[in-house]
C-alpha cells in the first residue's frame, strides 16, 4: 500500500516495530481475564463464591478503567521522563501482577483478583507510552499510518482467545499468567536493546505541568476526540473483553449444529475462544487501514462510514435474532469497523495537538478505556436486567448516532481553522 512506502527512509523502523511488539504484549495481558472469564467463574465456585452476571463485569471492566485512568499518568510520564523509560516502570508492574495471580492459583479469592485486574491496567495503559513514542519519529502526513501500526499492537487480544482456553484446559488456568509474565519479560528485555526516543533533532520534548492538563481539558476540540474514542476504541475493547462471555450466553446450544459437543464443555469455551479471535482479529489488523484510509480521504469522513456501519450492524444484532454463523459474520464486520475506526481518530489527534500529543494520546486513551469499561457494564447490566444484550446493543448503537452527529457538527469548523495547517487531510 502507498501508506506503507511512503514510510521509506523516515523515522526509526525498529522503534516502531518495539512499539508495535511492546503494545502487543500489553494488550495481550491486559484483556486476560476475559478469555479466561468462564475458567475463572467455575475456580471461584470451586472455592464456595458463585460471581453473579454483575461480579463478572465488574471483573472484566476493572482493568479496562485502570488502564483508562492510568493512561493521564503515564502520558504525563512520556512527557516528563521519555517513553522509554516510562514503558520499563509501567511493565514491571504488570509482570508483577501476572505472577501474584500465578502463584497465588487455585487459592486465589474474588478480591485478590480485583487487585490483579487493577495491576494490569497498566497494561491498557501503555497506549499513552506506545503510540506517542512512534508517532513522535515521523511527520504529520504520515501520522495515520504509523499510528495505526503502532496501535495495531491490539491484536494481542487475539492471542489471547485463541491460546488462553486451550493452555486453561491442558495445564489449567493459573498457568496463563506464567506464560503471559515470561513472554512479557521476553519483550522487556527486547525493548531495552532496540526502542529509542526520538532525539531532540527530530521531536523536542516540551515537559509539562498538571496545568497543561487542565488547559487541554478546556478545550472543546479534546472532549469531541473523548467521545469519538470512547466509541470506537471504547467499543473495540469492551466487546473483546466480553466477547466470550456473550457468545457462551447466547450460542453455546447453536454450536450443536456445527460438530461442536456441547456436552464437553471444555471443547465450547476453546471453540468459542477460536470464534472471538476470529472477530477480534478483524478489529485489530485493521487498525492501520483505517488510519490509511482517513491519510487519504481525510478523518472525519472515514469516520462516517465507520459509525454508520457500526451503528446498522449492531442495531441488527440487538433486533434480529441472528444464527450463529451470521451473528459471527456481524461481529466480525462490527468489529472491522470499530478498528478501522481507531486508526482514523488518530489520524486526526495528531494533526489537532501535535504539540501535546503525549498528554493527548494519555486523555483520549483514557476516555476510550473509559468507554470500554462503560460497553461491558452495560451489557452485564442489560444481561442481568432483561436476561439478555438487546437493550445493551441499542444503547451502544445510540450513542455512535451521537458521535456521527457530533462529527457533522464539527466537520466545518476543522477543516477551516486548524485543518488548513495541519499538513494531512482533515
Amino acid at each position: 500500500m502507498a501508506g506503507f512506502k511512503a514510510l521509506k527512509g523516515q523515522g526509526h523502523t525498529p522503534t516502531l516495530f518495539m512499539a508495535f511488539l511492546y503494545f502487543d504484549m500489553s494488550f495481550m495481558v491486559w484483556t486476560m481475564l476475559g478469555p479466561l472469564s468462564t475458567e475463572i467463574s467455575e475456580a471461584l465456585a470451586l472455592g464456595g463464591h458463585i460471581m453473579t452476571a454483575g461480579e463478572k463485569a465488574t471483573l472484566l471492566s476493572l482493568p479496562i478503567l485502570s488502564g483508562a485512568l492510568l493512561r493521564i499518568l503515564l502520558g504525563f510520564g512520556v512527557d516528563k521522563l521519555g517513553a522509554k523509560t516510562t514503558a520499563l516502570l509501567s511493565q514491571s508492574v504488570v509482570i508483577a501482577a501476572l505472577f501474584t495471580a500465578y502463584f497465588m492459583g487455585e487459592n486465589i479469592t474474588y478480591n485478590a483478583l480485583l487487585i490483579v485486574a487493577l495491576g494490569l491496567g497498566f497494561a491498557g495503559a501503555s497506549f499513552a507510552v506506545a503510540l506517542p513514542q512512534a508517532g513522535q519519529w515521523y511527520p504529520p502526513k504520515s501520522q495515520g499510518i504509523v499510528l495505526g501500526i503502532a496501535g495495531a499492537g491490539n491484536i494481542g487480544v487475539v492471542i489471547d482467545f485463541l491460546f488462553a482456553p486451550k493452555i486453561a484446559e491442558i495445564w489449567g488456568w493459573e498457568s496463563v499468567f506464567l506464560v503471559g509474565g515470561v513472554m512479557s519479560i521476553a519483550v522487556l528485555i527486547a525493548y531495552v536493546f532496540i526502542a529509542k526516543n526520538a532525539p531532540e533533532s527530530v521531536y523536542k520534548a516540551r515537559p509539562k505541568k498538571l496545568s497543561d492538563y487542565g488547559k487541554l481539558l478546556k478545550d472543546k476540540d479534546t472532549w469531541w476526540f473523548n467521545l469519538f474514542y470512547a466509541i470506537s476504541f471504547g467499543g473495540f475493547v469492551g466487546f473483546a473483553g466480553y466477547m466470550k462471555v456473550y457468545l457462551m450466553n447466547t450460542y453455546q446450544v447453536d454450536m450443536n449444529a456445527f460438530g461442536i459437543d456441547v456436552l464437553n464443555e471444555d471443547n465450547v469455551k476453546v471453540v468459542a475462544g477460536y470464534f472471538g479471535a476470529l472477530c477480534i482479529f478483524a478489529g485489530a489488523v485493521l487498525r492501520p487501514v483505517g488510519g490509511n484510509i482517513a491519510d487519504r480521504i481525510g478523518g472525519v469522513k472515514a469516520l462516517y462510514f465507520f459509525y454508520g456501519s457500526v451503528a446498522a450492524l449492531v442495531t441488527l444484532t440487538a433486533l434480529v435474532p441472528l444464527p450463529f454463523f451470521v451473528a459471527i459474520a456481524v461481529l466480525f464486520l462490527i468489529m472491522a469497523n470499530l478498528g478501522m475506526a481507531n486508526g482514523a481518530v488518530f489520524q486526526l489527534v495528531p494533526q489537532r495537538f501535535g504539540k501535546d500529543i503525549g498528554i493527548m494520546t494519555g486523555i483520549v486513551g483514557a476516555a476510550g478505556g473509559l468507554g470500554g469499561t462503560a460497553l461491558i457494564k452495560t451489557l452485564g447490566w442489560s444481561k442481568g436486567a432483561f436476561d439478555g444484550y438487546m437493550v445493551g446493543f441499542l444503547i451502544f448503537a445510540a450513542v455512535v448516532l451521537v458521535a456521527i452527529a457530533g462529527l457533522s457538527f464539527v466537520k466545518t469548523r476543522w477543516r477551516t481553522t486548524w485543518g488548513v495547517k495541519s499538513g494531512g487531510m482533515i
